[in-house]
């Protein structure tokens, strides 16, 4: 489950290929049911590896090109608008495709359909990590594999630099203020974010003459449904945990690892729900799973509370990215090229990326304990940016591999 581009250097002009119109003859829509559509969305939940641009890239191929039921003029719209308002890239664009012909009700069941998959495997490896956490395999598989994460997202915060901020003179200190609060705070500054938006806005987004458009009681429930780490939730721990996704989830632009720093400042320092390692881990699971990698809060919500804490973390965190797609869709070609909100866009993003980078320093300093955890999260890196295309599942596995063996070598027991 990878939220971080897969391509190299030209990252940035694939979204802008993606879904753009193409000189050639208009192509007639097959008519489609919304079983099909769903099936089409279980199917690519549960293989769709890849990162948000292979996955946009498979539903224009699959859906524009060859079965030809979404118009190549409805996917780019979809695609602007996924790009334009907080969230997961591609769950935001499975949304907005789903209500195209079916509204409500198709964007809905295609939400479920498309994350559902992801969200029972993860389920599957938080209760496996639960229950076999404390033996010395796994604690040594994860010695590995905590410093391989820090190497993604490192090479995640270093290919949205260039993707998204590029030779900008403006977003370049947008990124480096962030980059450096989030390094010193360790922790994400929201108000820092919405005036990073606001300020871009305002020094290149607003033309001289803006054409603005007209506009919980919980009843009895088995024990095993409600116990993580902390012991059995109560209906204020569940709603804690809903209210704190959901807002993180609103702040998730750009790269799904925009969440991570988010994360990482309430989840470890602020309600101590897992600590560093644990936080890291739960990082490493979304990365070996299809689907947008912040279905990690599962993990973090199964820890907390068990399954019902998983369930409500996750609907938490994409509550917002659904209705940020399906409340605008209406009107979205009224505001799609408003030129300050493409601005706050842009500033939002550039302060997101910088929280990336931030985040990479400070869990750094957490995974990276000695050379042999060195050592590997400089291989990783090496491998991810020379080789093209390598499957990120495959790093974390080999990186827990090696880290298994090295922790036994070194230190007598795995």
């Amino acid at each position: 489950m990878r939220d971080d581009p897969d391509q190299e250097a030209e990252d940035g002009e694939a979204l802008g290929r993606i879904g753009a119109p193409e000189p050639v003859a208009h192509l007639a829509i097959h008519l489609y049911s919304l079983r099909e559509l769903c099936a089409y969305f279980l199917r690519l939940g549960t293989v769709g590896f890849g990162g948000p641009i292979a996955l946009v890239g498979y539903m224009q191929r699959d859906l524009v090109e060859q079965r030809r039921w979404i118009s190549r003029e409805d996917f780019a719209e979809g695609l602007a608008l996924a790009q334009l308002a907080p969230g997961p890239l591609a769950a935001q664009l499975a949304i907005y495709l789903g209500w195209i012909r079916f509204r409500i009700l198709g964007a809905t069941l295609v939400s479920i359909a498309f994350v559902v998959p992801s969200f029972l495997m993860v389920l599957a490896l938080s209760a496996l990590y639960l229950r076999f956490g404390g033996l010395p395999w796994m604690q040594g598989a994860f010695y590995g594999i905590g410093a391989a994460v820090i190497a993604i997202i490192a090479r995640s915060a270093y290919k949205l630099v260039r993707q998204t901020i590029g030779t900008d003179r403006l977003l370049w200190p947008v990124f480096a203020v962030n980059a450096v609060t989030t390094a010193w705070t360790e922790t994400e500054i929201v108000w820092i974010f919405l005036l990073c938006g606001v300020g871009v806005m305002l020094l290149r987004g607003w033309p001289r003459a803006v054409s603005t458009p007209t506009a919980l009681g919980l009843a009895p429930l088995p024990a095993w449904l409600l116990t993580g780490l902390h012991g059995t939730a109560t209906a204020g721990s569940l709603g804690t945990i809903f209210l704190y996704f959901a807002a993180a989830g609103a702040f998730v632009f750009g790269s799904g690892l925009a969440i991570v720093p988010f994360l990482h400042g309430g989840v470890v320092e602020e309600f101590h729900w897992l600590n560093e390692q644990q936080f890291l881990d739960a990082v490493a699971v979304a990365m070996i799973t299809p689907g947008p990698v912040v279905i990690t809060v599962a993990f973090i919500g199964y820890m907390v509370a068990g399954p019902l804490g998983a369930t409500v973390a996750a609907v938490g965190v994409f509550f917002p990215c659904y209705l940020f797609t399906v409340i605008p869709a209406p009107y979205f070609r009224r505001f799609a090229q408003n030129r300050p909100i493409r601005a706050f866009v842009d500033g939002v993003t550039a302060a997101a990326t910088g929280a990336i980078a931030g985040a990479a320093f400070v869990l750094g300093r957490r995974a990276i304990v000695d050379l042999p955890t060195a050592l590997i999260a400089l291989l990783t890196l090496a491998v991810l940016l020379k080789v093209r295309k390598v499957p990120e599942p495959l790093v974390i596995v080999a990186a827990g591999v090696v880290g298994f063996i090295a922790k036994q070598s070194i230190y007598g027991s795995p």
